[in-house]
């Protein structure tokens, strides 16, 4: 039950992103007459803090009690959300966005320590799916429920955007907060705990990345991120419209399309995926992103059906976005340190987060010097670096534990996580 319910708070607590972020920019930029410089601070904040979050929340969630870390982080991203509603000025709506994000990606990695705590191993995989699965629900909703009531031509017009995100954050508390009545979700206390708790941030990055296999993990996070998250927003819609001439439309059509077949396919997948080790898993995403890629770059050859192809890029990038997140964070989480399963998670959703925001400034490089060429290329490359980093990560562990790597799913690979 527990599991359903943080299922369901992580859903709702996404409703924010959806309600808010699609909308910011024309909002900040032309609603409020702010320019397009305050429009793109905004956006840069936001991942700014997300980026200083994620690493702290991590080593916070190792520390003490996850739930309440979960929970405050989102409170105060209500409070950062909520504030937008009476603020007038650049410079207040430049911090709310910073706090916004900082919310947000602050509960992330205490969420995903709720899951290897409250679920058994052999079901991890199954939650992280029902999870991720939920969450792209969540913006989906809000996304739809702003859609309908926001009006850009009021410097109003985005207050219930705002107070949605602001509502999802307090309600995904309380329910996490219920969820976690009566559990000691307190960090161990055994000598080896105690020294990873007590460990500098540098002493911490030293011990996580001895580890070669998680070296080869941290190249995967981000070239997986590079190679289709990172251009999800903004690159991929700006070569459609700039490159193949593509309607708006066909635009959003590709983005329903995307979370259609997720949420169609995920519970299928996981399930005909149970079996197989989370290294060849992270091979075929890195694969489908390839083929995604080669049937893109197809659709400058074919105008007619130009549109049709990009929409069913977006699909076939779907497929490898339900193995995606339900192996890659456990697999993580298994080969972090004792007692720094939080700090690991932190740290990786900070690089996720990093290199994402780094994606846009590529594509409107490339794609603003005329190199839409390059743009595919690069990211063909990049997508085909992620497979030979799954590869090289499948040899480091079998090498290190054969017996293990042969009688174990990906994902029963926990031990580490024992409270």
């Amino acid at each position: 039950m527990r599991a359903k319910l943080l299922v369901l708070a992580s859903s709702i607590g996404m409703l924010g992103w959806g309600a808010v972020l699609p909308y910011q920019y024309a909002y900040a930029a032309d609603t409020r007459g702010w320019g397009a410089f305050v429009a793109a601070a905004a956006s840069s904040l936001f991942s700014v803090g997300a980026l200083v979050a994620a690493p702290v929340a991590g080593r916070l969630s190792d520390r003490y009690n996850p739930v309440a870390v979960a929970v405050i982080a989102q409170l105060v991203g209500a409070l950062g959300v909520g504030a937008l509603v009476v603020v007038d000025t650049r410079e207040a709506f430049l911090a709310g966005m910073f706090v916004f994000g900082l919310g947000l990606t602050a509960a992330v990695p205490a969420k995903q320590v709720l899951v290897l705590r409250w679920v058994p191993s052999a079901d991890r995989r199954k939650i992280f799916a029902y999870k991720f699965t939920g969450e792209a629900l969540g913006m989906a909703a809000g996304a739809y429920i702003a859609g309908h009531l926001v009006n850009l031509r009021d410097p109003q017009g985005l207050d219930i955007g705002f107070l949605t995100a602001a509502a999802g954050f307090a309600v995904s508390s309380l329910i996490i907060g219920l969820a976690g009545r009566g559990s000691d979700l307190h960090a161990g206390s055994d000598a080896v705990t105690e020294a990873a708790l007590s460990a500098s941030p540098r002493e911490a990055l030293r011990t996580i990345f001895a580890n070669p296999a998680l070296r080869w993990t941290a190249v995967i996070t981000v070239t997986l991120a590079l190679g289709f998250y990172a251009q999800f927003e903004s690159g991929l819609p700006a070569y459609a419209i700039t490159e193949l001439d593509v309607d708006t439309t066909a635009i959003g059509t590709a983005a329903a399309v995307n979370s259609i077949v997720i949420v169609a396919l995920q519970v299928v997948v996981v399930r005909l995926t149970a079996k197989r080790s989370a290294p060849s898993l992270l091979m075929a995403v890195g694969a489908i992103w390839v083929l995604s890629w080669l049937v893109l770059s197809a659709a400058q050859f074919a105008p007619g059906v130009a549109a049709a192809l990009f929409v069913t890029t977006f699909g076939i990038f779907a497929v490898g976005e339900t193995m995606y997140s339900p192996v890659l964070n456990p697999l993580t989480a298994s080969l972090a340190p004792a007692g720094m399963v939080g700090r690991t998670l932190g740290i990786f959703a900070a690089l996720q987060t990093t290199f994402s925001a780094i994606g846009p400034l590529v594509a409107g490089a490339l794609l603003g010097a005329g190199l839409a060429n390059g743009f595919l290329g690069l990211h063909i490359v990049i997508s085909l670096l992620a497979v030979y980093a799954a590869w090289r990560l499948r040899a480091v562990m079998r090498a290190a534990d054969p017996a293990r790597n042969a009688t174990t799913t990906a994902l029963g690979d926990d031990a580490v996580l024992a409270a």
